[in-house]
């Protein structure tokens, strides 16, 4: 798999970045002093976390060279890491006042050991907060599956993409295991996009990544017509023309 693409992902930067400051805006530590940013990648939810918490000392990680590389262009002067979130992450250390992660834990398997990987990071009293995508119902997420799963196409994916996010109901219960003080919500974003192309734009970010990634480069451009010439039947245009891409996504907050 090619590494992540952080210009390709900060086309939507605005859109990408809203959930974050959702997220930040509920926390109530006042005095976190230190902050970890699992996941951070181009550094657009550190500098949400930078502003909503001014001297705190922010760490930001993230499984891509890519990533980190632009992370640190952007923010010249914060650390940056490179962590594999799923097998290291007791080397970030320890006594965080917020671990925070924003649309990054749906790439990492076995959330049971992630979630508690995090909450050891945590000093008591601090908090875990976190937002994954849960759009796997969406036409778009249908839509690739039909094409990977094509007669057309299902050879050249022998390992397709794996969902790794819990059930909500998972997540009440392992959260009442790690914490008495926990809060659970789901927001879906209504986002205004100017054509069909956005969302293939948006997702060769993110979604399609994997699957762009396992095809040769000639086959490339045909996968994605396939995918698009699907699009149009479950993403009307709106009256001025626009799409409306809908894009539930879920949160919590745990205290240690």
């Amino acid at each position: 798999m090619t590494d992540w693409n952080s210009s390709q992902y900060l086309k939507f930067s605005a859109e990408r970045t809203q959930p974050a400051i959702d997220l930040a805006n509920r926390i109530r530590v006042e005095t976190p002093g230190k902050i970890a940013d699992i996941g951070c990648g181009p550094g657009n939810s550190t500098e949400v976390l930078l502003r909503r918490f001014p001297g705190a000392e922010v760490l930001g990680a993230d499984s891509s060279q890519e990533m980190i590389e632009a992370a640190k262009r952007n923010l010249p002067g914060l650390e940056f890491r490179l962590c594999d979130a799923g097998r290291e992450l007791s080397a970030l250390g320890g006594d965080f006042g917020i671990v925070f992660s924003n649309a990054c834990i749906q790439w990492i398997p076995n959330h049971q050991k992630l979630l508690r990987g995090m909450m050891n990071l945590l000093r008591p009293g601090g908090v875990l907060a976190v937002q994954t995508p849960m759009n796997q119902e969406e036409p778009i997420h249908r839509i690739i599956g039909e094409v990977v799963g094509s007669e057309k196409w299902t050879s050249r994916f022998p390992n397709p993409r794996i969902f790794h996010n819990l059930t909500q109901g998972e997540y009440f219960d392992l959260l009442s295991e790690l914490s008495s003080d926990f809060t659970m919500w789901q927001t879906t974003y209504f986002h205004r996009l100017k054509s069909l192309r956005d969302i293939m734009e948006w997702y060769r970010g993110t979604g399609l990544r994997p699957y762009l990634a396992a095809l040769p480069e000639a086959e490339r451009a045909e996968f994605e017509r396939d995918v698009f010439e699907r699009l149009e039947a479950s993403y009307p245009e709106q009256k001025n023309g626009e799409i409306i891409f809908r894009f539930p996504r879920f949160f919590f907050l745990a205290v240690k």
